[in-house]
């Protein structure tokens, strides 16, 4: 249970997070409705006092008007320009008659306070407008600032949901990993059961013998049939579709005691007799996978989740709600049953010959590539003499030919991608090696002429990775980088004007001090082309001095035969939906006795 404690911990931190996002949108769309309700009001307030300014000024523009007085600023108003010249003189007299009443200004407070009332107004009405402008603008600088802040809430968010599916995928799988050890825990008790009580077993075995008794035709009928190629129904295997659906309907997942598994291992025991044959072998690994991702949907162990108390805390209801949703599978195609251990040993055996066949087709096309490899690591002297020359691309053109023909056997086969990048993977990576490990040992190999038909290998190894497409090829190219880079350093020109922190930094950044030292004590070529100049070599020997844990081999790669996948990887690349329209083996659907088949 400690392999849960660290991941849910930040679960349920990210589950609070999640929940809160919808109170946080209603909390965003009241704050920016109030505030644009205010921007509203002060808009209008702003217009409306616009208008009375507007409205104000006509007014005081008209009183002075009609008592021929300067509006603003004392301006005299005059005739228009428009009249008459012989009017000029009639024109003088309200002027004086105007200025007669400016001199009596102190007996007529009416008419003189016009000009003074309206600056007043004037200035008041303008420091209105820039108080309700500056409200405005800081309205909208609020709605701004809330709205982004919204927008990194929001962003933070949707990466705590994000964070919550990836813990709910990691979560699937340990809890996948837990019953396995509670299967491989739940097999050993058994066995010491078992031997402990050999005479309750035996009873047991003859109280279940009339049942075996009842089967045992129908399973001897279906082996007959599985064994033999039933090929695929929507892109699925058909014996493994139609074992499991036997299986299921027999109830042998939920038996105490049953040969059926058994003899079905036996049976996929003598098909892999058969080594030498690509398609066959490629068949049965697909059959293997099928069947063991519907078993790992379908098996639970017995009692474990048996007389557990209800679930109280948020963070028991959580686990509980990622339990329960791989539980809602598509009716009809899987269902979970409770496993006894005759199931939950077969499901172990199956997961050790999904390894075997794997394996089997891995070093199968390793051994393949093996016979031209040697060839592609030193050039031909038809190489060296005409680069025209196509015929040392030939040992090339072997190992694209070898990985096209397993590809289509693979993909004919229907084999999961994922074990089809496994092993493109681990043959890329084994060719690196080989090819790596003798340009550091061969003082031939380490050569600009050399450096250059290797490079023209590589180019068709990139050609064949991208029309595979990263689906089938996987990262197989990234498997090269050492040879890949080695090459590159060989081909280089002018390397003498090359200094050690643009070597390992920019063109050899995966080689280590050991491993690039090695290569350019190798370098020379026929055209005496200089090596990496006398600084950079001392540099390295320097940081290989202070090296301690440098020895003779350690610039050498090693190959990794190990298994590089889980049952966990291939489980989650299959969906269960992809089973819905699969149909059982046509054979025995005709068959009275399952019937249930075509149900």
């Amino acid at each position: 249970m400690l392999m849960y404690k660290l991941p849910l911990v930040e679960l349920v931190h990210f589950y609070l997070i999640s929940h809160g996002q919808a109170e946080l949108e209603e909390s965003k769309n009241q704050e920016i409705a109030r505030l644009q309700s205010a921007l509203e009001m002060t808009q209008l307030e702003l217009k409306e006092t616009k208008e009375m300014q507007n409205k104000e000024g006509q007014t005081a523009k008209n009183i002075a008007v009609t008592q021929e007085v300067p509006v603003t600023n004392d301006v005299l108003v005059k005739k228009p320009a428009a009249e008459n010249e012989g009017l000029k003189e009639t024109k003088e007299l309200p002027l004086k008659e105007s200025a007669a009443a400016s001199s009596t200004s102190e007996q007529v407070p009416t008419t003189q306070g016009i000009p003074v009332t309206s600056d007043e107004l004037t200035k008041k009405l303008a420091a209105e407008n820039e108080r309700l402008k500056a409200l405005v603008s800081s309205l909208e600088q609020k709605i701004e600032e809330t709205e982004k802040k919204y927008e990194e809430t929001s962003k933070h968010a949707m990466e705590a949901e994000s964070k919550i599916i990836e813990l709910k995928t990691a979560m699937q799988r340990l809890e996948e990993k837990i019953l396995d050890i509670e299967t491989e825990d739940q097999i050993l008790r058994q066995q010491a059961l078992l031997s402990a009580s050999n005479s309750k077993t035996s009873e047991t075995a003859a109280t279940s013998a009339p049942l075996e008794n009842d089967q045992q035709e129908n399973v001897d009928t279906l082996l007959k049939c599985v064994s033999q190629n039933l090929g695929f129904s929507q892109e699925k295997p058909v014996a493994a579709f139609t074992i499991y659906k036997c299986l299921l309907h027999w109830k042998s997942f939920e038996a105490e005691k049953t040969s059926v598994f058994d003899r079905l291992i036996e049976m996929i025991g003598s098909a892999l007799e058969d080594q030498d044959n690509n398609d066959h072998m490629a068949y049965w690994l697909s059959n293997t996978c099928a069947l063991l991702f519907l078993l790992q949907r379908s098996l639970k162990s017995s009692g474990s989740s048996a007389d557990k108390p209800a679930a109280t805390s948020i963070f028991s209801r959580m686990t509980q709600s990622f339990r329960s949703s791989s539980a809602n599978l598509p009716v009809g195609v899987v269902q979970l049953v409770e496993a006894k251990y005759p199931a939950l040993l077969f499901k172990q055996q199956l997961t050790a010959y999904v390894e075997k066949i794997f394996g089997i087709i891995r070093d199968k096309l390793k051994k393949e590539l093996s016979r031209h490899v040697s060839s592609c690591i030193q050039v031909p002297k038809t190489f060296e003499e005409s680069k025209d020359d196509t015929s040392p691309a030939s040992h090339w053109q072997s190992i694209i030919e070898c990985l096209n023909q397993f590809l289509s056997t693979l993909k004919d086969n229907f084999v999961p991608p994922i074990l089809v990048q496994k092993i493109f993977t681990q043959n890329f990576a084994y060719m690196n090696v080989q090819i790596f490990n003798s340009l550091l040992q061969q003082k031939e190999c380490s050569t600009f002429s050399n450096g250059e038909y290797v490079k023209s290998g590589l180019d068709s190894l990139e050609k064949w990775c991208t029309e595979a497409k990263e689906e089938y090829a996987g990262s197989a190219w990234d498997e090269l980088k050492h040879t890949r880079q080695a090459v590159g350093f060989l081909v280089m020109p002018e390397k003498s004007k090359i200094s050690y922190d643009e070597i390992t930094n920019d063109l050899c950044t995966v080689l280590s001090v050991q491993q690039f030292y090695k290569l350019c004590t190798l370098y020379s070529d026929g055209n005496n082309n200089e090596s990496v100049s006398a600084d950079v070599m001392s540099s390295m020997k320097l940081l290989m001095t202070d090296d301690s844990e440098n020895d003779s081999s350690s610039f050498l790669l090693d190959e990794d035969s190990s298994i590089p996948f889980l049952v966990e990887d291939i489980t989650d690349s299959m969906k269960v939906q992809d089973f819905a329209d699969v149909k059982p083996s046509a054979e025995l659907t005709e068959n009275p006795d399952f019937q249930f088949l075509q149900e």
